[in-house]
C-alpha cells in the first residue's frame, strides 16, 4: 500500500482565529503625491507608483482585487520579534501572536504574486526557522528556492553573550518554482580581466581551461599533437580528455588549444570571453563587499535624514541585488514593510514599478522625503551613480479610508459619514466582488463583474417608477445589482428580471469585521493572549 504523504504544519495557540479583513478603499492625498516636472524623452519614466500609509494587512486587502497575480517580486523586512525596542518599531511580541500576524500577511502576499513571481523575506534566527515552516505551508515546500545568507556586519560584537551574529537570512520562495528562474548577475570587470589575448586571436580575449575530466572513458584517451613541435600529449594515467578524438582534431584546426608561452607545454583549451555566459549565477551567500552591510545602510540614512536616521535600514546594494535577480525593467515590486523606503527608492532608480506600504509616521518623515529626493534627482547616494540615475517619474500617495461601518449615538450600525458617494460606491464594489469603474454615460453603472453584469450604489430610496426606468435602460441582455438605502418593489426584492436590489448597510454587515484599524506588529495594538494558558503550552 502506498503511504500517504503527510502535510507538515506549524501549530500555535490562536492559529485558527483568522481576521475577516475589510477591503478598504485607498484615498489619494494629492497634496502628498509627487512627480517630476518633466517627462523623459524615451518614455521609460514611471509615474503610477503607489506609496500607501496605513496598516499593511488592511492595505494588502485593499490591493487584492486590482493586483492579485500581478506582482513580480515582493521583498519584506518585517520586525524580527527579537525583544529589542527600536525607535520606529516595537519589535518584541509574544511568539504565537507574531506567527499569526505574519501568517496572514504571507497568505495575502502569495495571492498578489504572479505565477512567475518570487518572495524574499529578510529575517534572523529568532523567528526565521518558524517563518520558513509557515511559508512552506502556504507556498508548498516544493516552491522553496533557497535561504540566502547576507553578511550584515564586519566586526564581531564584543558584548555578545554567546556568538556574535554577523548575518541575516533571506528566505526565497517562488510562486511556482517550475516556472520561475532568477536572472544572471552582471559580470564584473574583475571577472573579465582574467581573459587575455597573448596570441592576438581575432576572436578576442580568452583564458586557458582544463582539458581533462574526472569521469574516465576509454574514448577520451588519445594523443593531442602540438602542430608546432610535433610532440604528442596523452592524458595522465587514469584520466582522459573531456572531448573525443574527432572533436580534438576540429579544435586543433580552429586554434582552440594553447600550448603555453613557449609553445611546448601540455595543451589547454582556449575559452573565449565572447562565448561565455554574459552573466553569473548568483550564490546563496551575499557578502558585504558585494551588497553592502548595516554600516553602509546607516551611512546612507545619515545622508538622507541627518539627525533622524531610521534605526534598521537595509543598504541599497542589497535590494539592487535582489531586484536584479528577480525582476526586469517595468516589473511590479511590492514592499509592505517599507521602513525607510529603501525598496521603493531602489526599484524607482532601476526602472521598476513599485508599491510601498508603511504604517508609522516615518511614511511621512522618511519614505516620502526619500522618494521625493529620488524623483527630484537630489539623492546622490546608494546606487544612484551605479545605475546613472538622474531623477524622474513619480508616485501617488494614498491613505487607507476609515472603516465603512460605524455606530451612531444609539449603537446602530450605519455607513460612516466620512464616505462621500464615490468612496461608498468603490467600497461596496469591493465588498460585492465588482470592479469599480464608473460609467461616463450611464449614471447607474459604478462597476462591473463581467461584460454584462453591473452594480449601482446609492444612498437614495429606490421607488418603483425609478426602478422601472433603470430596468428599461439596462435592457434584457444586461443585469444590474442595486445597493441602496431602501426600495419599494414587487416580488420579494426583485423589481425586474434584469435587476436585483440589496439594502445597505444590511447587505454588507456580515461580510467582514468593522472598525478594526490596526493589525500591525506593534505591541500596543495587539490583543492579549489567553492568560489561563500555562507557560510552554504554545505548541
Amino acid at each position: 500500500m502506498q503511504q500517504q504523504k503527510q502535510k507538515l504544519e506549524l501549530t500555535w495557540i490562536g492559529k485558527d482565529k483568522r481576521p475577516r479583513l475589510e477591503p478598504r478603499v485607498l484615498v489619494e492625498d494629492a497634496a502628498k503625491s509627487h512627480h517630476a516636472a518633466t517627462r523623459r524623452r524615451d518614455g521609460k519614466d514611471i509615474f503610477d507608483n503607489m506609496l500607501i500609509h496605513g496598516d499593511n494587512l488592511l492595505a494588502l486587502k485593499a490591493l487584492e482585487q486590482q493586483f492579485t497575480g500581478k506582482v513580480k517580486c515582493i521583498y519584506i523586512d518585517p520586525p524580527y520579534n527579537t525583544g529589542n525596542a527600536f525607535e520606529h518599531y516595537d519589535d518584541g511580541l509574544e511568539h504565537s501572536i507574531w506567527l499569526g500576524l505574519m501568517r496572514e500577511r504571507i497568505v495575502m502576499l502569495y495571492n498578489l504574486l504572479e505565477k512567475n513571481g518570487s518572495l524574499w523575506i529578510n529575517i534572523d534566527d529568532d523567528e526565521g526557522h518558524y517563518l520558513k515552516v509557515i511559508c512552506d505551508e502556504i507556498f508548498g515546500r516544493e516552491n522553496f528556492v533557497a535561504t540566502v545568507i547576507w553578511e550584515k556586519k564586519y566586526s564581531p560584537q564584543s558584548d555578545a553573550k554567546w556568538l556574535s551574529d554577523s548575518h541575516d537570512f533571506i528566505l526565497v520562495y517562488a510562486k511556482d518554482k517550475s516556472a520561475w528562474r532568477p536572472n544572471l548577475l552582471p559580470r564584473t570587470a574583475e571577472m573579465n580581466a582574467r581573459y587575455k589575448n597573448p596570441d592576438n586571436d581575432p576572436r578576442g580575449p580568452w583564458k586557458p581551461g582544463d582539458v581533462l575530466v574526472k569521469s574516465f572513458s576509454e574514448s577520451g584517451v588519445f594523443a593531442i599533437t602540438n602542430p608546432s613541435t610535433g610532440e604528442e600529449y596523452f592524458p595522465p594515467k587514469g584520466s582522459c580528455y573531456r572531448f573525443s578524438k574527432e572533436s580534438a582534431a576540429e579544435m586543433l584546426k580552429d586554434n582552440r588549444f594553447y600550448f603555453g608561452k613557449d609553445g611546448k607545454s601540455r595543451p589547454q583549451v582556449k575559452r573565449f570571453l565572447s562565448e561565455v555566459k554574459q552573466g553569473v549565477v548568483a550564490k546563496t551567500i551575499f557578502f558585504r563587499e558585494e551588497v553592502g552591510d548595516n554600516q553602509e545602510a546607516k551611512e546612507e540614512q545619515k545622508r538622507l535624514s541627518p539627525g533622524n536616521s531610521f534605526a534598521t535600514p537595509k543598504p541599497e546594494r542589497l535590494i539592487q541585488r535582489i531586484l536584479t535577480l528577480a525582476t526586469n525593467p517595468g516589473d511590479l515590486v511590492l514592499d509592505s514593510f517599507l521602513g525607510s523606503g529603501t525598496t521603493a527608492a531602489v526599484a524607482h532608480k532601476m526602472g521598476r514599478r513599485w508599491i510601498g506600504v508603511e504604517l508609522g509616521d516615518h511614511c511621512y518623515t522618511h519614505c516620502k522625503v526619500r522618494l521625493d529626493k529620488v524623483i527630484d534627482g537630489t539623492d546622490a547616494g546608494g546606487i544612484t551613480k551605479a545605475v546613472d540615475w538622474k531623477g524622474g517619474g513619480g508616485y501617488r500617495f494614498y491613505e487607507l479610508a476609515p472603516t465603512l461601518i460605524t455606530k451612531d449615538q444609539w449603537g446602530q450600525e450605519v455607513i460612516n459619514q466620512k464616505y462621500n458617494p464615490a468612496m461608498l460606491a468603490e467600497a461596496v464594489c469591493k465588498l460585492e466582488g465588482y470592479t469599480y469603474a464608473p460609467s461616463n454615460t450611464e449614471y447607474f453603472i459604478h462597476g462591473h463583474s463581467t461584460e454584462r453584469s453591473f452594480i449601482y450604489v446609492t444612498t437614495n430610496f429606490i421607488r418603483k417608477a425609478e426602478l422601472d426606468d433603470i430596468s428599461e435602460q439596462v435592457g434584457a441582455k444586461r443585469s444590474l445589482l442595486i445597493c441602496c438605502k431602501g426600495f419599494e418593489c414587487d416580488g420579494g426584492g426583485r423589481g425586474a428580471a434584469n435587476v436585483r436590489l440589496k439594502k445597505i448597510p444590511e447587505a454588507v454587515l456580515k461580510k467582514c469585521e468593522w472598525g478594526h484599524d490596526d493589525y500591525s506588529l506593534n505591541v500596543a495594538n495587539l490583543p492579549m493572549s489567553q492568560g489561563e494558558l500555562e507557560q510552554g503550552e504554545l505548541f
